[in-house]
């Protein structure tokens, strides 16, 4: 019975590294980040893009990854662990939502999403000091959301030859 639970604990744990890392993109050597922001691309070019799918997705992610990030964060025993990649997958398709899909606009969106968070403006960078799943969410959605706004003042205007 002991030993059961246990395999059932470990079971759970890989399932969480497994979401966490980004199906472990987040093992990356190199910038774990980047390379799960890549495997966002990829996931939103091949996942339906009707609104009703798009909001599900955003509320699975948002959701799903502040208690998968919470829980892997407990696992490594170290904030925000480099290796947990689902904010960085969750805040690329915030930057993409309802935008229509396109290379040039997926790869700004890239760009811009990554640009924000590396380079994190003064009040996104106060948002890691929440604790938890949340603290490692919230950065990556809020440079999300201003990605969002970006692109879609770019894709409004017309500014990038789409």
């Amino acid at each position: 019975m002991k030993g059961e639970r246990l395999k059932n604990k470990n079971n759970a744990n890989d399932v969480i590294k497994l979401l966490a890392t980004g199906f472990y993109t987040g093992y990356s050597p190199y910038a774990p980040g980047t390379a799960g922001t890549i495997l966002a691309m990829l996931l939103y070019l091949i996942l339906p893009s009707s609104p009703a799918f798009y909001w599900l997705i955003l509320i699975v992610l948002v959701a799903g990854g502040t208690v998968v990030s919470g829980k892997a964060e407990k696992m490594y025993g170290k904030k925000d662990s480099s290796c947990i990649v689902i904010d960085e997958i969750c805040g690329y398709f915030i930057t993409m939502a309802f935008l229509p899909k396109s290379l040039p606009l997926m790869i700004l969106g890239f760009a811009v999403f990554r640009f924000l968070d590396i380079f994190k403006l003064p009040f996104i960078r106060r948002l890691e000091d929440v604790k938890g799943g949340l603290g490692i969410m919230l950065d990556d959605i809020a440079a999300g959301m201003i990605g969002s706004v970006i692109l879609h003042l770019i894709n409004l205007f017309d500014i990038v030859v789409l």
